[in-house]
């Protein structure tokens, strides 16, 4: 008897087991068919702009990508996937049908942009996202869900997170970046990174020289962007210091300057502002109470060092952040102003198109760094004849002055 007891509660145990272990099967299929019916194709009909003839468009080119469902039947996927778009198409997955869907918002510097559908059955079988509000760990696992070429089925690749870094994302946009070692390929971009069930980022770029590393842009990039969309659509821009500075790691510099040996610190080179706070040869030591080292970056958290880029927008209020900073060997402190976007003399189109004038045979055009990027082969020989196009690209312009091409 009591043998057969045993027997019953060992087989009790193990029926229990195993029905809880369905129970968490049939749980995580669920929220991974959720995730599944939430990423969407996004179908492109492009017309970059003519530069050499900037009165009319490219021919037009159907190009794709992917894109994430989220709250209040929005999609949210890359600038870079719709700019220059004529006509945009989002498709369900394991769907044939196309649906005409329209941009409400598209901030370039951080390649994100945000589409709405008029056809609200579009969403019915398209659960919503949830943006994470956690900054994934070293080493984490996320999986990215896209359309990439190579077949016309959804993929997912699995990969580790083996890197956070503050840095540039687009233009002049700087941002929180995720990079992981799964392989991400053109198509790919715009769809969500998902970790624990929730979106950890936004896959966007890739190294084509190397394998398997790919970089997603970290959902607190994509809160902020959609936190920074008025009513009318327009994008509010994201707060940063575009002051140039060169970092204080080598040693005669350091020596010239006066600095401690334990203290760090950024030197300023050339001030964003003219008529601002900072000066050339500042050494900006602290951003708010947050000590900067000699690389320019700032404690994070306990095992993470971020450029000091990344504090800005956190601590920016009403227009300016406090900086601490050493000038001719004295410490002191400053507020200087933060600007949403950079202004440069060559200026980023950024889903624009050049302007222009025509008089008689004579064109008359503005350049754009876009326009540069034709150019990498003749940049030296610009470079050589000190030209402007090469020597003061990123400049601020002085009120008033624009640079203008003539062919």
């Amino acid at each position: 008897m009591r043998l057969t007891s045993l027997i019953f509660f060992v087989l009790f145990c193990s029926i229990q087991l195993t029905s809880h272990a369905d129970e968490a099967t049939s749980a995580e299929d669920s929220s991974e068919a959720d995730v599944r019916d939430a990423v969407v194709k996004v179908h492109v009909s492009q017309r970059s702009p003519d530069f050499i003839r900037p009165w009319t468009k490219g021919r037009s080119r159907q190009t794709s990508g992917s894109g994430a469902v989220i709250s209040e039947n929005r999609i949210l996927t890359n600038a870079h996937v719709v700019l220059y778009a004529d006509r945009v198409h989002v498709q369900g997955n394991q769907s044939s049908k196309r649906t005409l869907a329209e941009i409400v918002a598209v901030a370039p510097a951080m390649d994100l942009a945000l589409l709405k559908v008029k056809d609200e059955s579009f969403f019915e079988d398209k659960p919503a996202l949830e943006i994470s509000g956690d900054l994934p760990r070293l080493k984490d696992t996320i999986n990215v869900y896209g359309f990439p070429i190579g077949g016309e089925q959804m993929s997912v690749t699995e990969g580790i997170v083996s890197r956070i870094e503050c840095t540039r994302l687009a233009y002049s946009g700087v941002g929180l970046r995720l990079q992981i070692d799964a392989a991400l390929n053109p198509g790919n971009s715009g769809g969500p990174a998902i970790a624990d069930g929730k979106i950890a980022g936004l896959a966007f770029s890739t190294i084509t020289t190397a394998d398997n590393i790919g970089y997603v842009i970290a959902a607190e990039e994509l809160t902020r962007f959609l936190n920074s969309i008025n009513a009318d659509g327009e994008y509010a821009g994201k707060p940063a210091v575009y002051d140039g500075t060169q970092t204080t790691e080598n040693e005669v510099l350091r020596e010239w300057l006066k600095l401690d040996d334990d203290q760090g610190g950024l030197l300023v080179t050339s001030p964003y502002d003219p008529d601002g706070p900072l000066k050339e040869l500042d050494v900006i030591t602290k951003l708010g109470d947050h000590e900067i080292d000699r690389k320019g970056y700032v404690q994070v958290t306990e095992d993470l060092k971020l450029s000091f880029q990344y504090l800005v927008p956190h601590l920016a209020k009403e227009g300016k952040v406090p900086v601490t900073v050493i000038r001719d060997g004295t410490e002191t402190t400053l507020e200087i102003r933060v600007h949403a976007d950079r202004e440069m003399l060559i200026p980023v189109l950024a889903g624009n198109y050049p302007s222009y004038f025509i008089h008689g045979p004579i064109l008359f055009t503005t350049p754009s760094q876009e326009f540069l990027k034709g150019l990498r082969a003749a940049t030296m020989t610009l470079a050589g004849m000190e030209s402007p196009l090469v020597t003061r690209s990123v400049e601020r312009p002085k009120p008033g002055e624009e640079l203008v091409m003539i062919g």
